[in-house]
């Protein structure tokens, strides 16, 4: 039995050092592609017409911020065509009908579009409203994102090559400094544009559309096959359909659109699942295609990598809770010592996890060595949302299809502000929170037993998945009573 759990152990954490290694790849063609210049088109001489969609379903909150940030494009009036994809249900709806009668009769072209039913979720709405677009370019913006006024402007001149079907702009953050959870969010983000998006880009991989602040070609979503509704990753999707079909894509790391961070827990946990299971949907869906395509192999692979990147979370809940045993194995077995010797070696991957936010956050920020310091409670917080994605990730495996639910915002932006009262919190709190609870508690049973056998190398991981695990636990059941 002993044999059986160590080449488990080994077995999970030789597939986490694998996609541990990959962050050493990135590292490695960030400095690679770092001083490759990036061609610079000139600034718009022509204005095409440009449809502006706003996917929106109940986001009472932020959607007049959203339109007066559309209304403020500096874009000539009678070029931009906004279509508002209201599938609301509540008083959303009403405050949408206020706004854009006030801004029609300031002369923009501004559509409330209702649909009846919200058959496909976004990417059904967003399928509806380009029947009725009227523009070569489609620009979308989801309900808690602020563009700045030069958003067309800097985005536009490159379609100027008529392969680019599509161009992403960088998130920031409206609402970094609220708490704690905002800033490791803002970390996390941080290191998939900065360093993902900026490399994958420069390197000549497949890059994604992040599901807002980005510009498509028309006839580039129309060539790949219009939206689908059969993943949880609609964006990820059509991004690799319009890739196989040869449209380049251009991410711009120097041009950013402000959003809000989710500041409830539970809200989080949402986005999480959904992010999670709609990238094992979208793998499951393309890769075959991938494979068969005449790509050549390193981006075969890489694409690969992006794709299945969110498998890990099954493998580190798997290598935490073998944890504990695999102490008590080691300082009750004999002939073992080089084994365990051996098994330091998966510490490298943990090494290139920090370098790859490490440089991530100096690409973006110039305090980023105090942001750094957030990294442990971050890479703990990673490790305890092993439970909520591992679901989803076993649901996608399993072809279990769920709704599309979006994550809730609630213009929380300044650390006073509350949510705590406001419509669309969370109001159930999923059973999976129990099982974060006893691992917390697990954990610190196993600090117990390494400090007895003296195993302080084991302390370190242990308190890191305490913390994780049990931190979200907490985290998740405060934010459920305070609401």
């Amino acid at each position: 039995m002993e044999q059986v759990v160590l080449g488990l152990y080994t077995l999970i954490l030789s597939v986490l050092f694998f996609f541990g290694l990959h962050s050493l790849v990135m590292v490695y063609y960030y400095w690679k592609t770092a001083k490759l210049p990036l061609k610079q088109p000139p600034p718009l001489r022509d204005f095409p017409m440009v449809t502006v969609q706003l996917p929106i379903y109940n986001e009472y909150y932020v959607v007049e911020r959203l339109l007066r940030a559309v209304c403020a494009l500096d874009y000539p009036r009678e070029r931009l065509q906004i279509q508002v994809l209201d599938d609301s249900t509540d008083e959303t709806t009403q405050l949408l009908e206020r706004l854009c009668t006030e801004y029609r009769a300031r002369g923009f072209l501004i559509e409330h579009i209702r649909r009846g039913v919200r058959e496909g979720f976004k990417a059904g709405a967003l399928r509806y409203g380009l029947q009725y677009a009227r523009g070569e370019f489609i620009a979308i913006f989801d309900a808690d994102f602020v563009p700045r006024p030069d958003f067309l402007q800097r985005t536009l001149p490159y379609f100027a090559d008529p392969r680019v079907g599509m161009v992403q702009t960088r998130w920031e953050h409206l609402n970094e400094g609220y708490s704690f959870l905002t800033r490791a969010q803002a970390l996390s983000l941080d290191g998939h544009f900065a360093m993902e998006q900026t490399v994958r880009y420069r390197a000549g991989f497949f890059i994604n559309f992040n599901g807002t602040a980005g510009v498509w070609r028309r006839e580039c979503i129309l060539d790949a096959g219009n939206w689908h509704a059969d993943t949880l990753a609609e964006d990820l999707d059509l991004s690799y359909r319009a890739q196989l079909r040869g449209w380049r894509f251009v991410f711009l790391p120097d041009v950013t659109t402000p959003a809000e961070l989710p500041v409830e827990i539970n809200a989080l946990k949402l986005q999480q699942y959904r992010w999670t299971k709609g990238a094992i949907e979208v793998a499951r869906k393309l890769l075959p295609d991938i494979w068969r395509s005449r790509l050549p192999f390193r981006i075969k692979a890489e694409a690969t990598v992006h794709l299945t990147s969110n498998i890990v979370f099954p493998f580190i809940l798997a290598v935490a809770v073998l944890n504990v045993p695999v102490v008590l194995l080691k300082n009750t077995l004999e002939g073992y010592d080089t084994f365990f010797t051996a098994l330091s070696i998966f510490v490298l991957a943990g090494i290139g996890t920090f370098l790859f936010y490490l440089y991530a956050q100096r690409a973006v920020h110039w305090d980023w060595q105090q942001r750094l310091l957030l990294f442990p409670i971050f890479l703990a917080g990673s490790m305890g949302f092993a439970v909520n994605n591992t679901r989803a990730v076993l649901e996608a495996l399993l072809g279990k299809r769920t709704e599309f639910v979006r994550t809730p915002k609630y213009h929380v932006i300044a650390p006073g502000d509350r949510w705590q009262d406001k419509k669309y919190v969370p109001r159930r709190l999923h059973p999976l929170v129990l099982i974060e609870l006893v691992l917390g508690l697990y954990f610190l049973v196993g600090m117990g037993i390494s400090l007895y056998h003296a195993e302080l190398a084991a302390l370190p991981f242990q308190a890191m998945f305490g913390l994780g695990f049990g931190g979200i636990g907490v985290l998740s059941l405060r934010h459920a009573l305070q609401r």
